[in-house]
């Protein structure tokens, strides 16, 4: 390979990690990697763990789950709902089938491969598809369902920066049409954003949830 071959190569390789035009570094393959890696083994542990308990407390209805802790924190409520299996079977069954394929794309841009932007939007489609189902979820913890499940929220504070960083990603990679300022702003303050979408779940949680939270001390 002539030393022009090699240059080229090595330019295209490590583009990603280039900042942008009159803007912002991007989010590089391997950060991007990274976060599907360890994203997805978070939601995948609160998912399993939730569909181990719900299999116990099938097994023995005495069962008392471990995600069971108080009168705030008691995931039996949520697996014992209709919202726990929209379905027709657990919820966190989604998560075990979902999650493995988040954290191998992960791994697969770790080990250096270029993913097509196919993929990448039919990633996002399903990460889209679960945050929605998230959001449901969280609405209906908050007012219809006294308890808030543990496990449950594991799954949440995982999927929240999942879905964001790779709406980040596909607006920075120009596979989602947005204009250059839309761009660098995001791209930009992508951390700030995922910050201040934290602070609002927790504000909104201490809101409805505040009685039952002071009732416990």
């Amino acid at each position: 390979m002539s030393k022009s071959a090699t240059a080229g190569a090595s330019v295209s390789a490590d583009h990603d990690d280039e900042p942008l035009p009159s803007g912002p570094r991007p989010i590089s393959t391997r950060t991007m990697g990274w976060l599907l890696v360890v994203l997805g083994a978070i939601g995948l542990f609160g998912s399993a763990a939730l569909a181990i308990e719900k299999f116990l407390k099938l097994a023995d209805p005495n069962h008392v789950p471990s995600c069971s802790l108080n009168a705030l924190l008691d995931c039996g409520d949520a697996m014992d709902s209709w919202q726990g299996a929209l379905l027709g079977f657990p919820n966190p069954l989604l998560g075990i089938a979902a999650f493995p394929v988040v954290i191998t794309t992960g791994v697969v841009l770790l080990a250096g491969a270029r993913l097509p932007r196919w993929y990448w939007l039919a990633l996002l489609g399903g990460t889209t598809l679960g945050m929605g189902l998230i959001v449901f979820l969280i609405w209906t913890t908050m007012y219809e369902i006294s308890a808030m499940c543990p496990y449950c929220m594991v799954v949440w504070f995982a999927m929240l920066p999942l879905f964001w960083y790779q709406v980040v990603h596909a607006v920075q990679e120009r596979y989602l049409p947005a204009g250059d300022g839309v761009r660098r702003t995001l791209v930009g303050n992508r951390h700030l954003f995922l910050a201040i979408g934290y602070v609002a779940l927790v504000a909104w949680i201490l809101l409805v949830k505040g009685p039952i939270i002071m009732s416990l001390f």
